[in-house]
């Protein structure tokens, strides 16, 4: 298959530029993940590399008849409304398995979003595996990786990191692409207490009654 991967992407006008690293277990992130093409050339970059990624998907995606050809791919079906719990399940799996290299479209979608989902990260420093940053730049047709990174858990200095690798890198669809940052990144903000007039500051409510049938 790697023969395969290597001519249809040549086919297609596209070139890796960084071999992916020999590692056995790590979390690979596909960004920017903004069209349906991101699917097959991310298949075809494993054929090329000889890499086999597992993915997480919908159960539904497994039934008859598409559910081999999924298996085949990597997938790991999952029902959602029974998995509370996400970050267990995944990290779960590199419990059972010596080599797992799990990918994951951090975005969670094709549309624009503001916040990318935090469960990459959080399924890394679960499972104490490093992080692989994947990519594709559509514009100028190159897909890649970038250096291992192993996250510290000190999220804001880790997404700093993030934020740098992927700046300049350009989607299928730009515009889908948004902010590289978590919801957690951002503090909660305390909603400040209603000033209160100094004029009715020392009042009960019934002396404010009084006071305005007396006018």
């Amino acid at each position: 298959m790697s023969l395969v991967g290597r001519l249809a992407l040549r086919i297609a006008g596209w070139r890796y530029v960084h071999e992916a690293p020999h590692i056995l277990r790590a979390v690979v992130i596909g960004a920017p993940h903004t069209s349906n093409w991101d699917f097959p050339f991310t298949v075809l970059v494993a054929w090329s590399l000889n890499v086999r990624f597992r993915w997480l998907g919908k159960h539904s995606l497994f039934d008859f008849p598409f559910g081999t050809f999924f298996r085949v791919l990597g997938g790991i079906p999952v029902v959602r409304h029974e998995r509370k719990d996400m970050v267990s399940f995944a990290a779960s799996h590199f419990e059972k398995y010596d080599q797992l290299v799990l990918l994951i479209a951090a975005e969670g979608t094709r549309k624009r979003v503001e916040y990318w989902k935090s469960g990459f990260y959080h399924i890394a420093i679960k499972a104490k595996v490093p992080l692989l940053l994947g990519y594709f730049d559509y514009k100028n047709k190159v897909a890649g990786f970038g250096p291992v990174f192993y996250p510290t858990g000190d999220i804001k200095a880790d997404m700093d990191h993030l934020r740098a690798f992927y700046s300049g890198i350009v989607g299928d669809v730009p515009e889908n692409f948004g902010p590289v940052r978590l919801r957690e990144e951002v503090p909660v903000e305390v909603e400040a207490p209603a000033e209160t007039s100094p004029q009715t500051s020392g009042q009960t409510s019934s002396e404010n009654k009084l006071e305005r049938s007396s006018r």
